[in-house]
């Protein structure tokens, strides 16, 4: 991971972290200051499914759900000025994980996992949340791929705004 400035801004921010980590909510502030478009990965699941995450694991299964989330992000590829918010497991995917990181500069939202059990409810709307040893167990398992990532922010205690102006910074934009 690189934390210094690059060279050149990059065309195309992808977020990634653990769910509960503020994806959506950053991907959104950013995209706003810098006047570009977002997309947020899960929401395009869900529109070109017609069904909620949790039916779609529920009615298809995972591998279902992460087809479905390799096509979305497929969309996005090659669409500059645009701030992506990938689901939790996008990224450690090898194929869409080489494909984000040729794509754009990738920066993993990471959160402690007290702030994550804080943040996740275990109401079934986040299918892979449903058992805190199971979540526990997989926040682990996905942070060697976060580690992956161009940037890593502290999204611990920061704002969504706060978060912005770092990355700004960061970015030299």
């Amino acid at each position: 991971m690189t934390s210094a400035a690059s060279p050149t801004p990059p065309h195309k921010v992808y977020l990634v972290g653990f769910m509960g980590a503020g994806k959506t909510t950053v991907g959104r502030a950013l995209a706003r200051r810098l006047g570009w478009r977002f997309e947020d990965i899960d929401v395009e699941v869900e529109r070109r499914e017609g069904q909620t995450i949790a039916d779609i694991f529920r009615l298809r299964g995972e591998g279902h759900f992460r087809a479905a989330e390799r096509v979305a992000l497929q969309a996005c590829l090659g669409v500059p000025d645009t701030v992506v918010a990938t689901g939790g497991g996008t990224f450690v995917d090898p194929a869409n994980r080489a494909a984000m990181l040729a794509d754009g500069v990738v920066v993993w939202l990471d959160v402690p996992l007290s702030r994550v059990l804080d943040r996740v409810p275990t109401d079934g709307r986040r299918p892979l949340a449903a058992s805190r040893a199971d979540l526990e167990s997989l926040y682990h398992a996905r942070r060697a791929a976060y580690q992956l990532a161009h940037l890593r922010l502290d999204a611990a205690t920061a704002s969504s705004e706060e978060l912005v102006e770092v990355l700004i910074h960061r970015l030299g934009w």
